[in-house]
């Protein structure tokens, strides 16, 4: 219960920061014994909406004005990332992870390759979209981020302040506050599905909810006051962090 704890607390900074709690929560919850993975996807999900609420909520409270989750780009985000989620939950228990593991390792190698070889990207906001253009692309990314979301999660968070960075242009600091708003809606989409369904431990959950809050809180503060720039270093940790992790599993050295 102790080491669930403080991965919860761990994931829930490094999910406010930048993203990729699961990488730290959801491998953790699959050492329980006797619990499903479905059961750790959907108990993970409640812990992980704990925390990015607390810190969307942190960073439109302390961000600076700049740097505040853009509501333009987080409103039809959020909506299709919800849809999205719902569905790929409902898809989680019949499609096993291991399928989409080389794709989204391909892909954070071509995300982890872009960021290094552009050391500016992110530094500032550089609105690349405007008008319906940037409804119509923040949804689109919404909707496919969401159904991965549901389907397998671990990246998520990551996946969309790349996104946000560089396909609309954000910086670092204030595509991760808007990611945190996107995420609170991917979690309650498979949380509408998983929850019905009886996949959700609600007692280990809820405990390590409450450790996620302190991490999402702290992380978010952390990342107010320490900028895009900060927020870059800890977004390429991570990324490598989950090609390793994923590198591993699909080379079955796991």
């Amino acid at each position: 219960m102790l080491l669930l704890v403080l991965a919860a607390a761990t994931a829930g900074w490094v999910d406010a920061v930048v993203g990729g709690g699961g990488l730290v929560q959801l491998p953790a919850l699959l050492l329980v014994p006797g619990i499903a993975p479905v059961q750790a996807l959907a108990t993970n999900k409640l812990a992980g909406i704990a925390g990015t609420s607390v810190s969307a909520a942190t960073y439109l409270r302390h961000a600076p004005p700049g740097s505040r989750p853009s509501v333009r780009t987080a409103v039809p985000m959020a909506l299709l990332a919800l849809a999205g989620a719902a569905g790929g939950a409902a898809l989680a228990s019949s499609l096993p992870g291991a399928a989409l593991e080389p794709l989204v390792l391909a892909a954070l190698l071509v995300v982890l390759v872009v960021v290094v070889a552009r050391p500016r990207l992110g530094e500032t906001t550089t609105q690349r979209l405007h008008g319906a253009r940037e409804v119509a692309a923040a949804a689109a990314l919404g909707a496919v981020l969401g159904a991965y979301d549901g389907l397998l999660g671990p990246g998520t968070g990551t996946f969309l302040v790349f996104a946000l960075v560089g396909v609309l242009g954000l910086a670092f600091l204030r595509a991760t506050a808007t990611a945190k708003v996107v995420n609170v809606a991917t979690n309650l989409g498979a949380l509408l599905v998983f929850a019905p369904q009886g996949h959700v431990v609600w007692g280990l959950g809820l405990l390590m909810a409450a450790a996620n809050v302190l991490g999402g809180y702290v992380g978010a503060r952390t990342a107010v006051a320490r900028g895009s720039r900060f927020v870059r270093v800890v977004f390429l940790v991570v990324v490598s962090a989950l090609v390793l992790r994923l590198g591993a599993d699909v080379l079955g050295l796991a």
